[in-house]
């Protein structure tokens, strides 16, 4: 185990690597999230399909999931450092690229395939950094970390089209690609933790025979800041699998409102301006849901996983009731809910991630998380479609994501049961074992 895993910093220079994610997040998440707004200007210059250009999006977030546990596995055989800045770079090339536009396999290629890499390995080491210098605050600085997503997508959104609107959509694409090359300057700055070579030093220390001085020394020297392996075998932990399955049926819900509020409020016949502003209130409730949580999770008050568990229900709840909406006013309350609620559950859920497979196979566990996650954020909305087509009613996708996130939770209970039951075995073991030690005066007594 790494000193950076027993004993990080908790602040200090790690409140550098926390806004330094903040920023990777909103440079990564939020240009994801707002690339819509290039959808029809792509379709329209192309004359595609509209299927066919939703190809594009599609492919980013399917390599986004699927080169996590890449980029996982190269921060464990390298730095988180040098996985970023490659990230920044291939985030660049995938926008400065799709400036040219040849056709829309070159799209397929650049702002799909380059843009979804880039953005998989920037966000996966940055906020897997984050945990490596927090332990105490560790909630904090990841709710920090995760609220630059949402600060971004509030103020890109009408960024961007200002960009379209002055330099077309080709121009737009290379300005944003030259901003995304900021990620490699927070890379740099996420300077791996010296304290991991002192501590395997001190393990060549203890490894090589008295008398061989110059040969530690030498070692010491030569320490390499990580030399672990991506652990595989995580998927045979019943702690990790349990907790894997509530982020499939989690994922299920999560992608499930954003693509159902503004039909659900076209069809309650609410003006497409007000519309719009449902999702700038989804954007700032989010933004204050995750800070507030993680200054919550920070008190430790509250088990992270119990905590996790509470608004994962609250969520559901939310969805429930959303569906219940007639106008405006209601939509916009039970919206701000969800959107509060969802910021609560994104602050954390790392967090529990770090506390259920511990610090050392964290990155390995980030990696195997994202992408098995993604099966869930690929079955939900087709799923969610299908069911509103049968119903021929929009509420129907909300009642559907609701009811997914408190099968989720049942997951997350059943996690928490078998932790419980792990610690009261190891307490009974711990016990058993003191109980069986020699005593020391009877030991000098029979030598006597």
């Amino acid at each position: 185990m790494h000193a950076k895993d027993s004993n990080p910093p908790d602040g200090g220079y790690g409140w550098v690597v926390v806004v330094s994610a903040f920023m990777v997040m909103g440079l990564t998440a939020a240009v994801l999230k707002t690339f819509g707004l290039f959808f029809v200007e792509i379709q329209e210059h192309f004359d595609e399909l509209a299927s066919t250009t939703s190809w594009i999006t599609a492919l980013t977030i399917a390599i986004f999931h699927l080169g996590a546990p890449v980029a996982s596995s190269l921060c464990a055989r390298y730095t988180h450092r040098a996985v970023v800045i490659t990230g920044g770079l291939l985030a660049f090339l995938g926008m400065a690229l799709g400036f040219i536009g040849l056709n829309m396999l070159w799209m397929y290629a650049t702002t799909g395939f380059l843009q979804g890499l880039g953005i998989s390995f920037s966000w996966t080491p940055a906020i897997s950094i984050v945990s490596h210098y927090f332990s105490k605050k560790r909630a904090l600085a990841n709710a920090i970390a995760s609220a630059g997503e949402c600060a971004f997508a509030f103020t890109f959104g009408p960024f961007f089209q200002w960009l379209i609107s002055q330099y077309g959509w080709k121009g737009a694409l290379l300005i944003i690609g030259g901003i995304q090359l900021n990620i490699c300057v927070c890379g740099a700055l996420m300077r791996p933790l010296a304290s991991s070579c002192l501590l395997e030093a001190s393990h060549s220390e203890i490894e090589t025979p008295p008398g061989n001085g110059a040969s530690r020394i030498d070692k010491e020297d030569k320490s390499p800041i990580t030399h672990k392996t991506f652990n595989w075998m995580l998927v045979r932990r019943p702690e990790f699998v349990l907790y894997a399955i509530f982020g499939i049926l989690a994922a299920m819900s999560f992608f499930v409102p954003p693509l159902f509020l503004v039909p659900l409020s076209h069809s309650l016949g609410i003006d497409e301006s007000w519309t719009a502003s449902l999702l700038s209130i989804l954007a700032m409730v989010d933004f204050a849901g995750r800070l507030l949580c993680g200054c919550y999770a920070n008190l430790h008050v509250t088990k992270t996983v119990h905590l996790l568990t509470m608004t994962i229900m609250l969520i559901s709840t939310s969805l429930m009731l959303l569906p219940l909406a007639n106008n405006y006013l209601s939509l916009a309350i039970f919206t701000g809910f969800y959107g509060f609620f969802f910021g609560t559950t994104v602050a954390i859920h790392i967090t529990v991630l770090a506390d259920v497979v511990g610090m050392p196979d964290f990155d390995s566990a980030l990696g195997l998380f994202m992408l098995i996650r993604s099966t869930g954020g690929f079955l939900g909305p087709p799923l969610a479609g299908l069911i509103v087509d049968m119903a021929g009613d929009y509420r129907a996708g909300f009642y559907m994501a609701g009811a997914t996130l408190v099968l989720s939770a049942g997951f997350l209970i059943t996690l928490d049961q078998l932790q419980q039951r792990k610690e009261r075995g190891n307490q009974t073991n711990t016990k058993a074992e003191k109980s069986t030690l020699p005593c020391p005066s009877l030991h000098l007594l029979k030598l006597q």
